[in-house]
C-alpha cells in the first residue's frame, strides 16, 4: 500500500520516494506518493520522476489493487528500476487548480442545497450535476451567493468519523452517483468554516485549498438539461 502523502499535506509538490514495484500494465507503484489518484471526479495527477540519469513522465495517476496509488508513465517513457530512489515532482499548476474548483464545488452544492447526482473536475472548471427538474431561475444570484461565500476566506480543514457514524448519518453524503471512501474503518470529512460557523460538511477523499479565498473569482456556466430530474451547473475559475 502506497502512502498517501497528499492527505498528510496537500500542498506538497516534490519529495523522495522508493519505487517497490512494476504493475502489468507498467505501471509504477511508491512506497509514499504526493500523486492523487483518479477518484471522486477529481483527475489523477500527473508530473515527473527522476532518479540517476533518468527521467519519467507521468500521464496520470490511478488506484490499483490493495490501496495502491499507480503512477502510469506517459507513452515512451523509460521506467525506474524496482527499488531505485525517486524524487517526485508533482504538475503543480494542474493540481493546485483541481484544489480551487473541487473547493469551489463542495460551495456551490451549499448555494444549491440538492442531491448531487455526478461531477467532474478539471484545472480551470468543473460542474455538478442536480436532482433539480427545473432550470435556476437567477443564475446570477447564485454566482452572488458563491462568490460572497469564497470572498469570505473560509477555512477548510478534515475530520474523520468511523463508517457507522457515517450511516447513523447520512444526511452528510451529498452524492448520489458518488459513495463516500470507505473500508478502512474511518471516512474523511471535509469542513468548511469552523465547528461553530460550519458552512458545509461532506464526505471527500480528495484535495482542497486552505482556504476559500484561494479560490478567487468564479463564473457560473450554461445549465444544462440532463433528464427529467437533472440539471447540470458548470463552474468557471476566472483567474
Amino acid at each position: 500500500m502506497s502512502e498517501p502523502l497528499f492527505r498528510k499535506d496537500a500542498y506538497a509538490r516534490m519529495t523522495e520516494a522508493q519505487v517497490l514495484a512494476h504493475t502489468e500494465q507498467g505501471g509504477i507503484i511508491l512506497d509514499r506518493t504526493l500523486f492523487y489518484a483518479t477518484g471522486g471526479g477529481q483527475p489523477g495527477d500527473s508530473g515527473k520522476l527522476l532518479w540517476g540519469e533518468g527521467q519519467c513522465d507521468v500521464a496520470t495517476t490511478v488506484k490499483g489493487e490493495e490501496g495502491a496509488v499507480v503512477l502510469v508513465p506517459a507513452e515512451g517513457s523509460a521506467l525506474p528500476p524496482e527499488g531505485a530512489a525517486v524524487t517526485q515532482v508533482l504538475d503543480w499548476d494542474r493540481r493546485y487548480g483541481h484544489m480551487r474548483v473541487h473547493t469551489a464545488l463542495h460551495l456551490l452544492s451549499v448555494v444549491i442545497p440538492l442531491e448531487v447526482t455526478g461531477g467532474s473536475i478539471s484545472a480551470g472548471k468543473g460542474r455538478l450535476d442536480f436532482n433539480m427538474p427545473e432550470t435556476p431561475e437567477d443564475k446570477q444570484a447564485l454566482q452572488d451567493q458563491l462568490q460572497a461565500l469564497i470572498d469570505r476566506d473560509l477555512e477548510v480543514t478534515e475530520d474523520w468519523i468511523t463508517d457507522a457514524e457515517l450511516d447513523a448519518n447520512p444526511q452528510l453524503v451529498k452524492t448520489m452517483s458518488v459513495s463516500p471512501p470507505r473500508g478502512a474503518g474511518q471516512v474523511r470529512l471535509v469542513r468548511i468554516g469552523t465547528a461553530d460557523e460550519q458552512v458545509d460538511l461532506q464526505p471527500c477523499g480528495g484535495t482542497h485549498v486552505k482556504r476559500t479565498g484561494e479560490i478567487g473569482r468564479i463564473r457560473l456556466g450554461k445549465v444544462e438539461k440532463k433528464g427529467k430530474q437533472n440539471r447540470r451547473v458548470y463552474l468557471h475559475l476566472e483567474a
